[in-house]
């Protein structure tokens, strides 16, 4: 049968193809009877009439917010909450015994039911008498400043699928991060400095590589610019030497030109607005990044707090260093990121997590300690943690005749993290895992709601802060038992 559309009447057509009557009436019949599913009630929404103009421009939230910027200090991996932040003396005292309850292993080949017990003391820091690991004295220094969450949970027992509940809400690929949507609602004080900045670690990109300050299905504008962590920290900021002075800006000047000239003939294009934004932030960081990277400008009793001065601090503590210049300067998030996963310890814990402890202490406390000193910290939340924390028995990750080398498995149903300033309760320890430091068990607080807590203190609503992408919307929140937990709120 021929279906040359030339020869095709309106309801012949309509007849033959998937696009009938029935198709098209049955959506808005159903919607009359209130039995249209929420997702596909929000698609027969009404259509945007102005085109919508993605920049990044400062922008009020609807309430008045308690945080301005944000710096996450991911520890990619899972730190060890049971040997760096949350004691259990049951656990001491059943050291080496089997371990009788329930236990989900990453590895079942290299698992094993041995207890095993913190590997370090703790001890009591700060007014608030707050016990963390004998490994971070200097975390201790700054105890009465920070809120420590022992209950977190995500269910994601891997490191991909927890780290994206972490950061994008879910445990899914490709889904915009926190600090796109924080970018997205709220833009950027700072227009020569990119809003969204990614610091990496000397040794190689976080796991999952760019993934991490991916926009997801937000327009491109909103990703997050990688800085490299030597110099150049960004490529190709320099212009040729022919180039520098009036030549560059006159030459700068009439590529805008052209460049708005383009996009004015093709409005509502997001990626063209994004590329020109790009390239327009581009041309204004060549003076206002190296500016803001040059740590030489800092004084050498503020190099030393941060141990810049020392081989292991150095890189971590410039790292810190920056994103607090940064965050001065107005931009709006800065996550400084590990290298690879390497608080991953699955074997030879007892020598690499003091290395890891030894390479971040010292600079994150400096960072909390400098904000403070600057009147910067009541607006900026600082954050320290990763996607997981570790079981309370053995891993042999290196077979069972070697013990120097064991380590912990996976753990996301109880681990902490810590987070200081942005309007954040001072001096204060939440929620508590069982006694094996295993799971949550009194006031958790699962990934969706850490991330409903960040936008409350941004003065956003989890609930509404969403954008239209294809037929519906999205959100960064979209778990219903999402709530503000406010008893971490000062």
């Amino acid at each position: 049968m021929s279906t040359d559309s030339s020869n095709l009447g309106r309801r012949r057509w309509l007849g033959l193809s998937s696009f009938s009557l029935a198709g098209v009436a049955a959506p808005w019949l159903l919607k009359e009877d209130g039995l249209l599913a929420a997702d596909v009630n929000a698609a027969l929404e009404k259509p945007e009439l102005e085109p919508v103009i993605h920049d990044l421009l400062p922008k009020a939230p609807p309430r008045e917010p308690r945080a301005q910027a944000m710096i996450s200090m991911w520890m990619y991996g899972g730190p060890s909450q049971i040997d760096l932040f949350d004691p259990k003396p049951e656990l001491v005292k059943r050291h080496g015994e089997t371990f009788k309850g329930k236990l989900k292993w990453d590895n079942a080949a290299q698992a094993s039911r041995e207890i095993m017990g913190p590997l370090w003391k703790f001890n009591t820091y700060g007014q608030c008498g707050m016990e963390l690991s004998e490994k971070l004295p200097f975390l201790g220094s700054i105890a009465d400043e920070i809120t420590l969450i022992r209950s977190m949970q995500t269910g994601s027992n891997n490191h991909v699928p927890s780290t994206r509940s972490m950061t994008t809400g879910k445990p899914v690929n490709g889904r915009p991060v926190l600090g796109s949507w924080l970018i997205q609602a709220l833009g950027s004080a700072s227009q020569d400095l990119p809003a969204f900045v990614a610091l990496t670690d000397p040794r190689g990109l976080p796991q999952q590589g760019n993934e991490n300050w991916s926009q997801g299905k937000l327009p491109s504008i909103y990703q997050g610019t990688m800085v490299r962590s030597s110099e150049p920290r960004i490529f190709n900021l320099d212009s040729p030497k022919h180039l520098r002075g009036d030549t560059r800006a006159a030459q700068l000047d009439l590529l805008q030109k052209f460049n708005r000239e383009h996009a004015d003939r093709h409005p509502g294009e997001n990626e063209l607005e994004a590329r020109l934004a790009s390239y327009g932030l581009a041309a204004r960081m060549q003076g206002a990044a190296r500016e803001a990277f040059d740590i030489s400008r800092e004084s050498e009793e503020t190099r030393r707090m941060y141990g810049i001065d020392q081989e292991k601090t150095r890189n971590y503590g410039t790292r810190c260093l920056i994103a607090r210049r940064l965050v001065e300067r107005g931009v709006r998030f800065v996550q400084i990121f590990a290298a690879g996963q390497n608080w991953d310890h699955h074997g030879s814990i007892k020598t690499s997590l003091p290395d890891r402890c030894a390479e971040v202490d010292k600079p994150a406390a400096a960072l909390v300690r400098d904000l403070q000193q600057r009147g910067l910290l009541d607006s900026t939340i600082v954050h320290w943690g990763g996607e997981m924390g570790r079981l309370p028995v053995i891993q042999f990750r290196s077979g069972k005749g070697n013990r120097n080398a064991v380590g912990r498995d996976h753990n996301t149903y109880g681990f902490t993290q810590w987070v200081a300033g942005g309007g954040f309760r001072k001096g204060y320890i939440h929620g508590e895992t069982d006694e094996f430091s295993h799971y949550a068990v009194k006031d958790v607080v699962h990934h969706y709601d850490w991330l409903a807590t960040v936008l409350h203190q941004f003065g956003l609503d989890h609930d509404k802060l969403k954008f239209r992408s294809g037929p519906g919307d999205i959100r960064l929140v979209e778990d219903e038992k999402a709530r503000v937990v406010r008893e971490l709120l000062g």
